[in-house]
């Protein structure tokens, strides 16, 4: 027997708040109205973001597929997403700036003028009814949901109480999916996608953490000292993140984890998988991780190749980067102070990818590769010699990439990014 009149709430109660994801929420939900036997063909619910790239999501049921549409571009932070007259000109929109409370407008009306032209297409689709309220959050957000029916004269008056009724309870349990999604989403942006995940789970207390083997990535802009001592610090801010946007954005794109962000170097890893270093001299796993790393070193060259083409262009002196590959075995987890922790990686091996990144200015190369690296590529790379480290006592091959112009492109080494500024800073003085 139902313990609430209301069967909508009593599944709220009883089940939605268990369902994790909102869009699988949105699709169940509009399943059980649809079991009520209300007359429901679309169902819509728009939900903000604290999001560093999009202001909310829209989650978009429709009964002729059965399927949730997740559309996060439509309400985009980014410049190149503009608003459009059907995001500005529409119900909802009406309801996020307060203009109205609620909206209710019968579709199957004859010779109907909408000032609303998103309800023109509804009813085009056979909707005969269309019904947009509020979703108030306890911070007092205002996120809204819409209903859209197909049956002729649309919802019966006892179906809008319903729906009038169950909203506080949607709007407590759409608010705890927020709060969540709200959470992972820091997380993944300020500590990464894996270490956030750690995080999430549970490992959050100092100490908390384990060894694992991986390829280790340290990368340093050259010459930022000049250029922060030089420029406003918004101009010098735009470079940087034009810096990382081509260095953390192909070790992300290569399934590689963004640590740091030291100042404008970059400490990131590509773990193996290997709780340590595998022994007998076979790779194991480690393989993978070198070929993604040295695929990201060769998307960042590029990255950085076509940024400087336009930097170029503008009479911008070119950007240089020194980069070191390592591997070895790191503790992966918190250090820190127990009020203030951060989730990287410490150990030798970490200290050493950042010795040989050091070690490219005094090479004259871009990008500068270790012995224990190149175990699991044989091969593929270039040797330099023997070379002692800063702070290490053992002399140490190293090794660079094979194809010099592919390796170095427009960063090959500080000699030629300090001739191209001469070159110019000279054609700026003339102009």
């Amino acid at each position: 027997m139902a313990w609430c009149a209301n069967p909508i709430v009593e599944w709220l109660l009883s089940e939605g708040w268990r369902i994790e994801h909102p869009s699988e929420f949105v699709q169940r939900l509009a399943e059980r109205l649809v079991q009520a036997e209300f007359p429901l063909s679309r169902l819509l619910c728009l939900m903000h973001a604290l999001h560093p790239q999009v202001i909310g999501t829209s989650y978009v049921w429709r009964r002729d597929t059965g399927l949730t549409e997740i559309s996060p571009r439509e309400y985009s932070r980014s410049p190149d997403v503009p608003r459009t007259p059907s995001h500005i000109d529409s119900p909802i929109s009406a309801i996020l700036d307060g203009t109205a409370e609620s909206i209710r407008l019968r579709l199957d009306v004859p010779d109907t003028k909408f000032d609303f032209p998103a309800l023109a297409e509804l009813r085009g689709q056979g909707g005969t009814d269309y019904v947009a309220m509020p979703l108030l959050f306890s911070d007092g957000q205002i996120n809204v949901i819409t209903f859209t029916a197909d049956r002729a004269g649309g919802f019966r008056k006892s179906e809008l109480e319903q729906i009038d009724q169950m909203l506080p309870m949607l709007a407590r349990v759409l608010e705890v999916h927020y709060l969540r999604r709200t959470a992972k989403t820091l997380l993944d942006t300020y500590l990464g996608k894996h270490t956030g995940e750690r995080v999430l789970n549970g490992s959050i207390r100092r100490g908390d953490g384990e060894d694992i083997h991986a390829a280790i990535w340290f990368c340093d802009l050259r010459d930022s000292t000049r250029m922060a001592d030089s420029m406003c610090r918004k101009a010098f801010l735009a470079i940087l993140n034009d810096f990382f946007d081509c260095i953390a954005g192909a070790v992300l794109d290569h399934q590689g984890e963004v640590l740091r962000f030291i100042g404008d170097a970059v400490l990131a890893i590509f773990p193996t998988g290997e709780a340590s270093t595998a022994r007998n001299g076979e790779c194991c796993s480690r393989e993978s991780a070198c070929q993604a790393a040295l695929a990201a070193v060769t998307d960042a060259q590029g990255r950085i190749k076509e940024l400087n083409r336009r930097r170029l262009r503008k009479r911008e002196p070119p950007l240089c980067f020194g980069l070191g590959l390592h591997m070895g075995d790191v503790t992966y987890g918190n250090i820190g102070v127990p009020t203030r922790l951060e989730f990287t990686v410490i150990g030798a091996a970490a200290n050493e990818a950042v010795r040989l990144e050091g070690l490219c200015k005094t090479l004259g190369e871009s990008v500068l590769i270790s012995s224990e690296f190149e175990h699991c590529i044989p091969g593929e790379l270039v040797s330099l010699g023997h070379h002692t480290l800063r702070g290490v006592s053992a002399a140490q091959e190293v090794f660079t990439l094979p194809d010099e112009e592919a390796a170095r492109g427009f960063a090959r080494h500080d000699t030629d990014c300090r001739l191209q500024r001469r070159i110019t800073s000279g054609a700026r003085s003339r102009l």
